[in-house]
């Protein structure tokens, strides 16, 4: 949590500096990002601020503390703005944000959807994301796997957490993870001790660790006491990290009971020192400095007058259009590869794990 408040601290002071070169600059991005209370969402941010000012672009970069209001009022105040050109949104609901869009279209602002499809307008331009039905089923393979279903081990209980019902990635996470854990559902190698399955039981709205905490006390005060828990899919890293708090509480992670797998997503600081404790399991990692690279690749092109590269025509129907897309490959990380590619890499530094 210290590294993100110094990460929130910069970001702040990068986004209130006067930029020397304003008045100079080829045009205004708007950067609406949807919170800081997660850090990828941080870096994210700054790291497009970064590669869109060496480009000469004048990043507008706002964070709206996961309030769908919050985010209208600040997409409404960029509108004002006179070299406004190009709107990079990552939702927060990607549903409320028609009417506003509506307005930047009719200013003739590009939209580009980040990470999060926006839905039930025509009003979006492009998407750029990881894909995202690949991260669940690189999290369903990771239970399948590690706890040797695959290999006729079992039957084993598991319990599933889905991410935020209005998030549209949240489904394409779980649809994908499915993919791979309702065979084994289906034949009893893998049991839903509290029966709960579908978005519609297990979504977790906001992304909340503590409404995904509190759900998981009660399953195991009503359906685990006279049995083991084996597996927990966790669709990101916060919702992770309170998982394993309710397990620890349960008496989970000493001799003789040892912690569940847990899945997570992102690599936060904090899930990824986990992982080395030997408790949250494995966590998918999207680069986001591929992802930011991108964005910044398709503002480029809008700025110039040419199509922006994009590699999907066809997954991303959002009520309205099918949104083209540029997809990032994610990879998993455990504790046999969390070195080689996150530090290794220079994503995270050497010294954050001493």
């Amino acid at each position: 949590m210290r590294t993100l408040r110094r990460i929130f601290l910069s970001s702040l002071l990068l986004v209130s500096m006067p930029w020397a070169q304003a008045q100079n600059s080829k045009g205004g991005v708007g950067i609406l990002m949807p919170t800081v209370t997660s850090q990828r969402w941080v870096v994210d941010g700054l790291a497009m601020v970064r590669a869109m000012d060496k480009l000469g672009y004048r990043p507008d970069l706002k964070y709206a503390n996961d309030d769908v209001a919050t985010q209208i009022a600040q997409t409404e105040e960029m509108l004002k703005s006179s070299d406004m050109k190009v709107l990079v949104i990552g939702a927060i609901d990607g549903s409320k944000l028609a009417p506003v869009l509506k307005k930047a279209a009719d200013r003739q602002i590009k939209v580009i959807a980040y990470d999060r499809l926006i839905r039930d307008t025509p009003y979006v331009d492009y998407y750029a994301t990881f894909d995202n039905f690949q991260v669940g089923v690189l999290q369903g393979s990771y239970i399948i796997e590690h706890l040797g279903v695959d290999k006729g081990k079992g039957p084993f209980t598991i319990e599933l957490f889905g991410g935020s019902s209005d998030d549209n990635n949240a489904f394409f996470f779980y649809d994908g993870a499915m993919s791979v854990l309702k065979p084994y559902i289906d034949k009893g190698r893998l049991v839903v001790g509290s029966g709960q399955m579908g978005m519609e039981k297990v979504a977790t709205q906001r992304w909340s660790g503590s409404v995904a905490r509190a759900r998981l006390v009660q399953i195991l005060d009503k359906h685990y006491t006279k049995q083991r828990l084996d597996a927990l899919l966790s669709p990101y890293d916060g919702i992770s990290m309170e998982l394993i708090t309710a397990m620890k509480k349960a008496n989970y992670g000493q001799a003789g009971q040892p912690l569940p797998v847990v899945t997570g997503q992102d690599a936060e600081m904090p899930s990824v020192r986990s992982i080395i404790r030997g408790e949250q399991t494995s966590t998918v990692f999207k680069d986001n400095r591929e992802l930011a690279q991108v964005v910044t690749t398709m503002v480029d092109a809008i700025f110039s007058g040419k199509k922006p590269t994009i590699n999907d025509e066809k997954t991303y129907n959002n009520g309205q259009k099918i949104v083209p897309a540029f997809l990032l490959k994610p990879a998993v990380v455990d504790v046999n590869n969390w070195r080689a590619t996150l530090v290794n890499s220079g994503y995270y530094k050497p010294d954050q794990f001493r």
